[in-house]
C-alpha cells in the first residue's frame, strides 16, 4: 500500500513538473500565422506571389482583414487571373486588406482607416458584428508576434484612381 502511494505521489510529481514547463507557443509574425491558416492558403498564395511575405513579418503592429478561400473563389476568373499577371496590381490589392495599427475585434469603432496601399477602409461594428467596407468578420482576433488576423468573407478591392 505504501509502495503504491510513494509511487502515485511521484507520478503526480512528474506530471506536474512536466505540466509547468509545457508553455503556450508564442505567437508568430502575420505571415506564418496565416500561412498555418488552411482556409487562407490562396490569400497565403497571393501574398507570396506578391512578394509580400517580408512586409508581413515586419514589426508592426498591423492588422490583416485575410479573405478566405471561398471568399476567392466568389471573385470573377478574369479579374483574379489578371491580377496574377500584374505583381504591382496584385500587391495594391493585397495591401489594400492590411491597416498599419494592431486593431482588435473590441477596439473596432464606426470609422476609417488607411490601408497600406493608401486608400481608405471603412470599419463598422453592429453588437458583436464587425464589418470592413463590405466584408464580415468570420473569425476574429488571431494572435500574431507583429499584429492581429481578422478572417473575411469577401476580398476587397480597392477604389479605383
Amino acid at each position: 500500500m505504501t509502495n503504491t502511494r510513494t509511487r502515485l505521489l511521484t507520478m503526480a510529481a512528474l506530471l506536474l513538473g512536466l505540466s509547468a514547463c509545457a508553455t503556450t507557443p508564442s505567437p508568430e509574425p502575420l505571415a506564418e500565422t496565416v500561412a498555418h491558416d488552411a482556409q487562407l492558403s490562396t490569400f497565403n498564395r497571393l501574398v507570396d506571389q506578391a512578394g509580400l511575405k517580408d512586409e508581413l513579418r515586419a514589426a508592426g503592429p498591423l492588422t490583416v482583414f485575410a479573405p478566405t478561400d471561398e471568399a476567392f473563389k466568389n471573385v470573377p476568373t478574369k479579374t483574379l487571373e489578371a491580377l496574377q499577371a500584374d505583381k504591382e496590381q496584385l500587391k495594391s490589392v493585397l495591401r489594400y486588406h492590411v491597416v498599419n495599427a494592431k486593431i482588435g475585434s473590441a477596439e473596432v469603432k464606426n470609422s476609417s482607416q488607411q490601408s497600406l496601399n493608401g486608400a481608405s477602409l471603412t470599419l463598422a461594428k453592429a453588437g458583436d458584428f464587425v464589418a470592413v467596407e463590405d466584408a464580415v468578420v468570420q473569425r476574429a482576433d488571431i494572435p500574431a508576434s507583429n499584429g492581429v488576423v481578422h478572417v473575411i468573407d469577401r476580398v476587397l478591392l480597392p477604389p479605383k484612381k
